[in-house]
């Protein structure tokens, strides 16, 4: 639902405020009774490209802030619900949970009246007690830091293998599956709306970046270690700008959040990316007209290399059968 209603944002949003912006922008800055610049007018146009440009950009940077507050300040992990460091040893994780369970054993909980049901008492505490059984176990808790509670299913109850995956290799191996099938689908969909007209600005370069996705993902969920960047720079980052200590991704989250960005910012750049080579002379909005323009330049450049070396092909074709027909007639003498 809220991939649904971020496309609709991104359709309708930016051309709404861009109209909004620019309206508040000539009340500010042209004094009462001057005649404003109007629609068609090229001063006009160009109000509106570096505008929408700038709502876009800002756009960008919220959604990106949405996705961080979906992940990491509203999402839940096993290390914040026992409410230890992910750094944690097994025997703090274990102590934590005896503290923890002397608090929300269903048994030690008061139900009732104006209190939690039964059923949400007995919940809470099977979640407590799979998020201990799974961070104290290397093998299931590596698994967890990298594909998150898919991890959990895979394990099958109490962790005994029945979901089909046991050791190190089966879980990496489901996930490089999993990994394979969502950036084949994401190929698949970005060849398809290349082949419509669609996402045409910078097409060769969002092959690169998906490319690069999947292999800086693919190291993610394989590598023993959680990635560096995160890790070394962004967690230390979060958590001395928020003051929170319990900020911070694991590598499943810094997935999931590279994942949402990569998409924001393709729709995003598909809109700016027209604008920045607009041109705005007629009083209109003709995207990629710029770049259009050096484009056709371009081809009419390469036309005339290749007349010019038809030319030469013909010149020395030319001269090759002269000198020859000399040699046959020197050897006929």
């Amino acid at each position: 639902m809220s991939d649904l209603l971020s496309l609709f944002g991104w359709t309708f949003l930016p051309n709404l405020v861009t109209g909004w912006v620019q309206s508040f922008y000539y009340s500010i800055t042209i004094r009462a009774g001057s005649p404003r610049p109007m629609p068609g007018n090229p001063r006009h146009a160009e109000h509106r490209r570096r505008i929408h440009i700038l709502v876009v950009a800002v756009y960008l940077l919220y959604t990106i802030y949405e996705a961080h507050y979906e992940l990491v300040v509203r999402g839940a992990n096993f290390y914040g619900d026992l409410g230890v460091s992910p750094n944690a040893s097994e025997r703090e994780i274990k102590s934590r949970f005896r503290r923890l369970a002397a608090l929300y054993h269903p048994d030690k909980v008061v139900t009732g009246q104006g209190q939690q049901s039964q059923e949400e008492v007995n919940n809470y505490f099977v979640h407590l007690k799979t998020a201990v059984d799974t961070l104290t176990d290397p093998v299931r808790r590596f698994a967890y830091e990298r594909f998150g509670v898919d991890a959990v299913a895979w394990a099958g109850p109490n962790g005994n293998g029945n979901g089909g995956c046991k050791t190190h290799r089966d879980f990496v191996m489901r996930g490089a599956q999993m990994l394979l099938s969502y950036y084949g689908f994401a190929a698949a969909v970005l060849y398809g709306l290349g082949l419509l007209g669609y996402l045409t600005w910078g097409r060769y370069e969002r092959w690169l970046v998906l490319a690069s996705m999947f292999v800086w993902e693919a190291h993610t969920v394989m590598s023993p270690d959680r990635p560096a960047v995160f890790e070394h720079f962004l967690n230390p980052s979060l958590q001395r700008v928020t003051g929170v200590m319990g900020r911070y991704y694991l590598p499943f989250q810094a997935v999931a959040l590279m994942r949402k960005v990569s998409v924001t910012v393709y729709i995003a750049f598909s809109q700016i990316g027209p604008l920045l080579t607009a041109d705005t002379s007629s009083g209109q909005l003709v995207a990629g007209a710029r770049g259009g323009d050096q484009e056709e330049l371009l081809k009419q450049g390469l036309e005339r290399l290749e007349m010019v070396s038809r030319g030469l092909d013909q010149d020395m074709s030319r001269l090759v059968e002269l000198r020859w027909r000399r040699l046959r007639g020197t050897r006929r003498r």
